[in-house]
């Protein structure tokens, strides 16, 4: 036998043995770049190709490991936690009002102003500050009601506690979030109280109208549990609870929607963050029901669009809000209803237009009457001014002091609803 047919088996030997340990190697470099990320895929099938000459195998096995190995994380939405402690307060304090509600006597007492304020207002209000100092003890709060009445009448302070008490939501983690209970009537009043902030343009300040249109609340129509955060004076998060209005997006808003109210099929919570959409879910007694996105609808005719004002005369000029509707081509009669609910309602499409017309040079719109449906309706696709055209200014106090009516339209229309309501006020 030939030095040569010797030598050939060991070169074979040698060049089997050179090619694993060569494959080996790949294989450590192809599992350290995997849980490397200062190996990047590309390199790693050239080192792979000159290894080994499988280029194609190592490529497909690298993408595989990308597929499944290298999917960023979405990073937490900020004023997450608001949000939800937010939608869950206005969830438990809907649901202490839906229980005065179907009373027939609502434990109603007149104001300083004259309006009506009921237990409802009180005990929704104590809940909510009670879940936002439990969560968020430094943040200020701006709010409709104080307990001073409360501390005079003893039976009415009483009747208040024992539906504070025995409201809570089913779900206990949900519960447990928003602080739990609040420990005696006395604390109860003292959580009232510290709704006294002035408001301003520094810090976050949260702003709560535990009923806004109790007069809807009373005739057994719409109302609405409202609660916004500003930061600096400018509306963050803003959340609305319509216990009243169809749970369906894309029910058309009804001429007695603000008197025909049932529970069958009703409910809902609008929410928005600043800069992230605004959603609607059902309204529920334990945790947060699964929302979706809202946006309103597109004007295409004007003769087809709707719009929105308040029942009560005294909030808006029904007179020239229906000379308005004229000059635009609109046709439909307007819908009336109370509170935010006018918001809600066309941030998600079932009307279209909301108009708020000054009754008085000297009144001044409340800051919680408009915070949270301001945002919602903006982020739904629309836009808010005064008459004027100026964005709403929630910066100067407990008041729109700055701001005179209010009117909320699709984005695309805006400019041309104000300026026909211009027109018509420069007539009168």
């Amino acid at each position: 036998m030939t030095v040569d047919k010797i030598e050939q088996p060991k070169k074979a030997l040698s060049h089997i043995f050179y090619s694993k340990i060569l494959f080996v190697f790949s294989l450590i470099v192809l599992i350290l770049a995997i849980f490397s990320s200062r190996i990047s895929f590309p390199r790693l099938s050239l080192i792979a190709t000159h290894l080994t000459g499988s280029a194609n195998t190592i490529t497909a096995t690298s993408r595989s490991a990308i597929t499944t190995t290298s999917t960023p994380k979405m990073a937490s939405s900020q004023y997450a936690k608001e949000l939800e402690v937010a939608q869950l307060a206005v969830q438990r304090a809907a649901r202490l009002t839906k229980r005065v509600f179907h009373e027939k006597a609502k434990g109603t007492v007149s104001k300083d102003d004259k309006s009506p304020v009921t237990i409802g207002d009180f005990g929704a209000q104590a809940l909510i500050i009670s879940a936002l100092k439990a969560n968020f003890p430094s943040d200020e709060i701006v709010a409709e009601e104080e307990a001073a009445q409360l501390r005079e009448d003893t039976p009415l302070r009483d009747q208040i506690w024992e539906l504070v008490k025995s409201t809570k939501l089913d779900d206990e983690a949900a519960e447990q979030l928003l602080g739990g209970a609040i420990k005696d009537a006395d604390a109860m009043l003292e959580i009232i109280d510290q709704g006294n902030s002035k408001g301003g343009a520094k810090g976050r300040i949260w702003t709560i109208d535990p009923i806004d249109g109790t007069k809807g609340f009373l005739r057994g129509g719409q109302y609405a549990v409202c609660l916004g955060l500003m930061v600096d004076g400018d509306v963050k998060v803003g959340v609305l609870g319509c216990p009243n209005l169809p749970v369906d997006d894309a029910a058309p808003l009804a001429a007695d929607i603000g008197t025909n109210a049932t529970d069958e099929g009703r409910g809902v919570i609008f929410s928005a963050v600043q800069g992230q959409g605004a959603t609607s879910r059902p309204l529920g007694t334990a945790g947060l029901a699964e929302g979706k996105s809202i946006a309103m609808k597109p004007i295409t005719e004007m003769s087809n669009a709707s719009f929105c004002e308040s029942v009560e005369a005294g909030h808006s000029d029904q007179g020239v809000a229906g000379q308005i509707a004229q000059k635009l081509g609109i046709t439909k009669p307007s819908v009336r209803m109370d509170s935010q609910a006018k918001y809600g309602s066309i941030a998600r499409g079932a009307g279209d237009i909301y108009l708020r017309l000054p009754t008085s040079k000297s009144y001044q719109e409340k800051i919680w009457d408009h915070a949270a449906g301001d945002l919602i309706v903006r982020e739904a696709g629309g836009q808010v001014t005064d008459v004027s055209g100026n964005r709403l200014d929630f910066s100067v106090g407990r008041t729109l002091a700055e701001n005179k009516g209010v009117i909320a339209a699709p984005a695309a229309v805006h400019d041309q609803v104000i300026k026909v309501v211009q027109e018509v006020l420069g007539q009168q």
